[in-house]
C-alpha cells in the first residue's frame, strides 16, 4: 500500500570544502603528467553541461542504458527484493532510477552527490512525484568514506551506480570503490551496475568528441571553475579539449592541452605550460563482460545477473556482496 503520511524528504549536506579543492588542484598541477580528479567537472554549471552530453546523439551510453533500465525493471526489481533500501551514489540528475522505482518499491531511496545544488533540485522533484517514497538526499564526495543518514529496519540494501562510472577510476581504484560500497551496504546487499563495454573506438572517440562541442565545454569548465572559485586566471581559449581511446589500456582517456607557450597563476602558485602541454582531466575505462565480473569477484562480489542490448554496447550487471 502507498505510505503517503509517513513519506518524507530530507536533504543533508557534507560536500568537500574549497580547501579540498585547492589542495588538489595545486597537488594535481605540480605533478608529472599534470592531473585534477575529475569529480571537480560537477559544479552546477558543470553538472548541467554533463546532462547535456548525455542528450548529445554520439553519446550512446545513456540511452542504451535507460532502454536496458525500462525493459527489465522486473526482473531487476526480483533480484533486488521486496522494500529494499535503495542507495544511488553519484545520482547526477536522479533520472535513471525513475525507471526502476515503481517495479522495486523500495523502503526508502538514498541519492548521493558532490553537487549540492543540483541533487537537492533532482532529489526533491522524484519526492514530488513519488509522494509514497521516503528520500534522503546527501549531498557528499562518494570517493570519501560517507555515513548513510537514515536505514530502515530489516530492508535489504542495494546500491544503484548506473552511468558506467565506476570507468573513471583505474582498475587497481575500482576493486577498492567497490569493497567500498559492499562495505558500506553490507553482507548479502546488493548492487545494479552500468558497465560500458569495449567496442569500436570510432564509436569511442564520437562518444566523447560531440559535434556540437558540449563534451569540450564540460572539460573547459573545469579551468572556469579553477579561475572562479580558487583566484586561477587560466586563458579558457589557450586549452583545447582532447579525448581518444587508448587501445592498450582499455580506456577513453580527455585532456586539456595548452596550445601556446603561456603562464597560469592560481592563488599565489605559477604553472608554466608550454605548447602541447597535457592536464589529464578523466579516464572512463570499458570492460568486457567477462572482464567485469572478474573485477567484481576480486572486490567480494558474486555476479547474479547481466543484460545487454543487441548491439552489446552498454551491459547492466546485478551483483551480491559476499
Amino acid at each position: 500500500m502507498p505510505r503517503q503520511a509517513k513519506a518524507e524528504y530530507n536533504f543533508y549536506h557534507e560536500s568537500p570544502e574549497t580547501s579540498e579543492f585547492h589542495r588538489d588542484v595545486i597537488a594535481g598541477l605540480n605533478r608529472q603528467p599534470r592531473t585534477i580528479p575529475p569529480k571537480y567537472f560537477y559544479d552546477h554549471a558543470g553538472s548541467m553541461l554533463f546532462e547535456a552530453i548525455c542528450e548529445q546523439p554520439e553519446y550512446y551510453p545513456t540511452r542504451t542504458e535507460a532502454a536496458l533500465l525500462k525493459q527489465y525493471a522486473v526482473e531487476i526489481a526480483a533480484e533486488a527484493g521486496n522494500g529494499c533500501y535503495l542507495i544511488e551514489p553519484g545520482s547526477g540528475s536522479c533520472e535513471k532510477v525513475r525507471h526502476l522505482l515503481e517495479a522495486m518499491r523500495p523502503a526508502a531511496y538514498v541519492p548521493l552527490d558532490i553537487s549540492c545544488e543540483h541533487l537537492d533540485r533532482a532529489a526533491a522533484g522524484v519526492a514530488c512525484d513519488h509522494p509514497w517514497l521516503d528520500v534522503h538526499a546527501v549531498c557528499a564526495d562518494i570517493t570519501e568514506e560517507v555515513a548513510l543518514p537514515f536505514v530502515p529496519e530489516h530492508a535489504p540494501a542495494v546500491m544503484f551506480y548506473p552511468g558506467s562510472s565506476i570507468g573513471n577510476f583505474d582498475p587497481v581504484d575500482a576493486c577498492e570503490f567497490l569493497k567500498c560500497l559492499a562495505q558500506a551496504a553490507g553482507r548479502g546487499s546488493g548492487l545494479l551496475i552500468g558497465v560500458d563495454l569495449k567496442k569500436s573506438p570510432a564509436i569511442l572517440d564520437a562518444a566523447y568528441n560531440d559535434s556540437k562541442g558540449v563534451t569540450a565545454e564540460f572539460n573547459q569548465n573545469l579551468l572556469r571553475r579553477i579561475n572562479r572559485e580558487l583566484a586561477g586566471d587560466f586563458n579558457i581559449d589557450a586549452f583545447a579539449h582532447h579525448a581518444f581511446y587508448n587501445t592498450a589500456r582499455g580506456r577513453i582517456e580527455m585532456h586539456l592541452i595548452s596550445e601556446c607557450k603561456q603562464s597560469v597563476r592560481i592563488d599565489g602558485h605559477r604553472f608554466e605550460f608550454n605548447d602541447g602541454d597535457s592536464i589529464h582531466t578523466e579516464n572512463s575505462y570499458k570492460y568486457t563482460v567477462e572482464e567485469f565480473q572478474a573485477l567484481a569477484r576480486s572486490a567480494g562480489f558474486s555476479p547474479r545477473r547481466v543484460w545487454t542490448d543487441a548491439a552489446s554496447l552498454f551491459s547492466l550487471h546485478f551483483l551480491r556482496a559476499d
